[in-house]
């Protein structure tokens, strides 16, 4: 399978403090490929994992994007195809329906259109009915609101999913309907991709096939070209 995003010598320092977040790594994530990140926290987890969505910028090395370096025009289609989820979602006011619409509204998804039948297909795979659509957003449950923010990102069919522990602060019912929608997207494309940062290790082996691990800003076990 081919390289879908790949690092060099990435690295990340705390400059307020001077303390390396990131020590030098050198990783490949392929087509394919359902890789989960364990370890302490404050270990660099999520700080490899931000980078790598462009939230944050590395100190040092470079990331590639189909073996590409990513200039600054590119990044907002870089982001329309390599997509992060949070532990904490943030929903609009309004309705479930509403916030799943919203992506369209933004110039970058302008010549794109909400597709009722596939978020119905995908609210089937969280265990959801479709009158769930019609439920206001701030009545929802920590379950439900990451089942709706995962939705309004797997309806824009991202290359690669980058998920910063989504299960973390829910019940095992919300975390299995997480699950299941990941599942469910993996198998309508065998050329995507996953990186799961996870605090659970019984997670992270279920939800992947490379298990690595982070310690003080080292990545270890990494998947090379």
């Amino acid at each position: 399978m081919s390289a879908l995003i790949e690092t060099r010598a990435l690295t990340r320092l705390d400059e307020r403090r001077q303390v390396p977040l990131l020590q030098p790594i050198d990783f490949t994530l392929h087509a394919g490929d359902r890789v989960s990140i364990t370890g302490a926290s404050g270990s660099g987890k999520s700080v490899f994992l931000r980078a790598l969505a462009l939230l944050d910028a590395p100190t040092s090395g470079q990331i590639l994007w189909n073996n590409q370096p990513i200039g600054n025009t590119q990044i907002p289609h870089y982001r329309s195809h390599i997509s992060y989820l949070s532990q904490r979602p943030a929903l609009l006011d309004g309705s479930v329906e509403d916030n799943l619409r919203f992506p369209f509204s933004l110039k970058t998804l302008r010549k794109r259109s909400f597709d009722l039948a596939a978020v119905t297909t995908l609210l089937g795979h969280a265990g959801k009915a479709p009158d769930f659509l019609a439920k206001r957003a701030g009545d929802l449950s920590g379950g439900e609101s990451q089942v709706v923010s995962l939705i309004r990102t797997l309806q824009l069919n991202p290359e690669v999913l980058l998920l910063d522990e989504p299960t973390a602060a829910l019940d095992p019912t919300s975390s299995r309907e997480v699950e299941a929608l990941i599942d469910a997207w993996f198998a309508g494309d065998p050329a995507r991709a996953c990186i799961w940062v996870s605090h659970d290790l019984d997670q992270a082996r279920r939800m992947s096939d490379i298990h690595l691990q982070m310690s003080a800003g080292v990545l270890s076990g990494v998947p090379q070209p």
